[in-house]
């Protein structure tokens, strides 16, 4: 019996994320009440997993990271690192672009005085340099690159308006940022 109470907390808690990834994005002050009632789950449940709406936000970034980062990890199993890599940047362009509204939910939770601190992008670093290090290691990308150069490198993706018709523009940065690393690498 316990063993079912400890699974329905853990789809509780799952559906609570994902449909406050949805929300948050839309809307960075959506009422908590909205998020438990598109969850299916009541005020109580709710509540119990996430206690106040810093919790709640600053969960919804960190389920968000694991995702793109463990997008990489699934890349790299099904194809080269090259495309892997670029495939991933992709997914990071389109995450950064759709999940506006989640940035705006952090900067709101994060900038209250006394507020918790903004969390690192560690996995997605982490993530970053699992693809690079394979890429490095097939020769399809210059040697010494980290993922803090790549994250400078592609920094401009989060200048473009995510209201606009962002893909081209992104997939353009991002061929030119791909042509960029293989240059001088010692496979081309």
């Amino acid at each position: 019996m316990r063993r079912n109470r400890r699974s329905d907390a853990r789809r509780n808690r799952e559906r609570i994320l994902r449909a406050a990834a949805v929300e948050l994005t839309r809307r960075a002050d959506v009422p908590l009440s909205a998020i438990a009632k598109k969850a299916g789950v009541g005020q109580g449940t709710f509540y119990r997993h996430f206690p106040h709406r810093e919790a709640l936000v600053l969960e919804v970034y960190r389920y968000e990271m694991r995702q793109v980062a463990e997008a990489a990890h699934e890349l790299l199993e099904n194809g080269p690192p090259e495309r892997a890599l670029r495939e991933w940047m992709d997914r990071l362009a389109a995450f950064a672009m759709t999940k506006a509204g989640l940035a705006d939910a952090i900067r709101l939770v994060t900038s209250a005085p006394g507020g918790p601190a903004k969390p690192g992008p560690t996995p997605v670093m982490d993530a970053a340099g699992s693809l690079l290090a394979a890429c490095e290691a097939a020769g399809a990308v210059r040697p010494g690159v980290s993922p803090d150069d790549l994250f400078l490198a592609i920094a401009g993706l989060w200048q473009i308006d995510p209201h606009e018709d962002w893909e081209p523009r992104a997939g353009r940065l991002l061929d030119l940022v791909m042509d960029g690393l293989r240059a001088g690498a010692p496979g081309r």
